[in-house]
């Protein structure tokens, strides 16, 4: 029977590849630079390809010595100490990275044996002249397996032609020092980073199972955060597989799939006669993807990470609960409409195309430089697939590496996750000390020298060695480099709002404008207060004059006046003003009188002249209402 179900799959397996193919997609291998630092004659940058397993270092590097053990060439014993030891062999300042050939035991085992021995990194060897292949995890399960989990150092595959370059450098006992560079392992085009997570409902799949599971828990927290606010886009895929038209009217091919064969996943145990079959794993599958696209519609994508894990925790194969009924129970404590799910479900019986499922097959198909997805699980960022353990924070790291430099996150920007090169000589950027204000940004991948804006100030300049205020506001952040200063509730700025080309010591005032602005004398010049009655008193940027005895000061004329002649000169004012305005309104009188008479006069004379009109005068005409009298 097991040999019977494991031909069905490899069958499966062979026309999805096939027809794959025939769509132009292929797999895609993941890759990383390797800079070959010392010795000369092999200093250059060369490819290699990115390990499924251990904590590779997305968007930064890791520079070592490589060591190569000729007592254990392959690195499948864990035993290095006849041949020497990491911990105790003295390179420096520098981490040891492990050079071991490729077969005579999983890359797993060759991992786990240089990070027990000490080693920073771990690079394999191709054992031929070939194109890079990506070292995976092993297939088989089983508690011997554990340790794969545990792996923590990054690991790489490299080439052939490489491997023999570095073991002639090491022969003449060079030092082979290399450098590891993730920077560029991701794209990062903008603010926002779109990823995908290519998983499954099955919970009986060995050490692959158990990573998903774990890592969606430990994630969850993480991704809604990110998904909230804006900063990614997530969306979650499932794998399947359908069957070849010979084998849908089979028993076989029947058990393991939906729609009459479209769409099929293996038996979850590998046995047709007992458990879980092919179809119960599609058809979670198909609920887990509709949950998700009810959620999204409704604006609460977040909610998946919640529904895969109460699913997890509450459904499981192992429990005996992977069913419809369960799942029912979990989608309606997070208030999700189940007609809706229902809907999109369909009917697995139909000869028909689900609209999700196939969805789901073409995206599996690799476009652009993203490839097939062939390993489950997948994460795939901001369109290249993810390579190593599905560990939280090396997860965070490589989303955070997706990012366009200064639009990350807080999140990305924290202690634990990466550090700050702008605690360390400000970077190497410009910095004004005094007014605590520098170019140094710090981003994921490192850092960036660009002039700052400081409450609305835009400073231009390098950002390297010089950075200037500019704009109409520039006095509003540290006065604008120049000097100010406050004095007997009086405040002077030799900083001019618009004026960029240096400082200018207030009037009263003379210095630098810069450093410091003393204040001047004015009476000590000589220059006011000179009429003969007035004294000078010098004031913090300004001074003051006064007058002896009774007489007051005005600053105007700068002349003194005495109290009596300020009084009469005011009384005189007062009676100038008055015998002004009387003069007027008498003149306005008369002219007033003058034009009422005149104007009377001339009625007069016109109805006069109607009864009584002079000699050679016609009757006068006049208005129509004296007619009608």
């Amino acid at each position: 029977m097991r040999g019977g179900k494991l031909g069905f799959v490899i069958c499966v397996w062979f026309w999805s590849l096939f027809l794959c193919g025939c769509c132009l997609g292929r797999f895609v291998v993941e890759k990383s630079s390797l800079k070959v630092i010392s010795p000369e004659n092999i200093k250059d940058t060369y490819e290699c390809a990115l390990g499924n397993f251990g904590v590779p270092l997305y968007g930064g590097t890791l520079t070592g010595l490589i060591v190569y053990s000729q007592m254990n060439q392959n690195a499948c014993s864990s035993n290095f100490t006849h041949d020497f030891s990491f911990k105790n062999k003295t390179h420096g300042s520098l981490p040891v990275f492990l050079l071991a050939d490729r077969g005579g035991c999983f890359f797993t085992e060759k991992a786990w044996n240089a990070q027990n021995a000490g080693a920073a990194a771990i690079l394999v060897a191709d054992d031929r002249p070939e194109q890079l292949i990506t070292m995976d995890l092993p297939q088989e399960g089983g508690a011997r397996f554990d340790y794969i989990q545990n792996i923590t150092i990054p690991s790489a595959l490299i080439t052939f032609s490489l491997e023999d370059a570095i073991k002639k450098a090491l022969s003449n006992n060079d030092l082979v020092r290399v450098n590891l560079d993730w920077t560029e392992a991701l794209p990062h085009p903008d603010e926002r980073v779109e990823y995908e997570f290519w998983t499954n409902s099955n919970d009986e799949c060995g050490p692959k199972c158990d990573t998903q599971i774990d890592f969606v828990k430990n994630f969850k927290g993480v991704a809604q955060i990110l998904e909230r606010k804006g900063y990614t886009r997530f969306t979650p895929h499932y794998i399947t597989w359908y069957c070849p038209e010979e084998y849908i009217s089979s028993t076989k091919c029947r058990s393991q799939c939906i729609n009459y064969g479209r769409y099929c996943a293996p038996d979850p145990e590998q046995d047709f006669s007992k458990g879980y079959e092919g179809r119960d794993v599609v058809l979670q599958n198909l609920r887990h993807a509709c949950l998700y696209k009810v959620a999204n519609e409704s604006g609460n994508p977040w909610i998946w990470w919640d529904y895969v894990t109460e699913f997890a925790t509450h459904c499981s194969m192992k429990n005996n609960k992977y069913n419809k009924d369960c799942t029912e129970e979990v989608i309606k404590s997070l208030g999700v409409d189940i007609k809706k799910i229902d809907e999109c479900v369909g009917d697995p019986e139909s000869d028909a195309e689900n609209a999700v499922l196939k969805t789901e097959q073409e995206a599996q198909i690799g476009k652009g430089v993203r490839g097939d997805v062939t390993i489950l699980p997948t994460l795939i960022i901001n369109n290249r697939q993810y390579r190593g353990k599905l560990d939280k924070r090396a997860v965070l790291k490589a989303i955070c590496s997706g990012f366009e430099e200064t639009t990350e996150p807080a999140l990305c920007l924290s202690e634990k996750i990466e550090r700050n090169e702008c605690l360390e000589n400000n970077g190497g950027c410009w910095m004004d000390k005094v007014a605590n204000i520098t170019a140094c940004k710090d981003t994921f991948r490192g850092r960036v020298c660009e002039c700052p804006i400081v409450e609305g100030v835009k400073f231009i300049g390098d950002g390297y060695k010089h950075c200037e205020a500019s704009a109409a506001l520039n006095c509003g952040v540290n006065n604008g480099g120049c000097w100010k200063s406050s004095k007997e509730d009086k405040t002077y700025s030799a900083c001019i709002d618009g004026h960029t080309e240096g400082c200018r010591c207030p009037p009263g005032f003379i210095g630098d404008g810069v450093h410091s602005c003393e204040d001047i004398d004015e009476c000590k010049e000589n220059m006011i207060c000179n009429c003969r009655e007035c004294k000078c008193k010098n004031t913090w940027g300004s001074y003051e004059c006064s007058c002896t005895a009774n007489l007051l000061y005005f600053k105007e004329h700068d002349t003194c006046l005495s109290e009596y002649s300020t009084f009469h000169l005011k009384l005189y004012s007062v009676k100038m003003i008055i015998r002004v305005l009387v003069g007027v309104s008498v003149g306005g009188y008369t002219l007033y009188k003058y034009r009422v008479r005149r104007y009377m006069d001339s009625e007069i004379r016109a109805i006069m002249a109607q009864y009584m009109p002079l000699d050679g005068e016609g009757e006068v005409s006049v208005h129509g209402s004296l007619r009608d009298i």
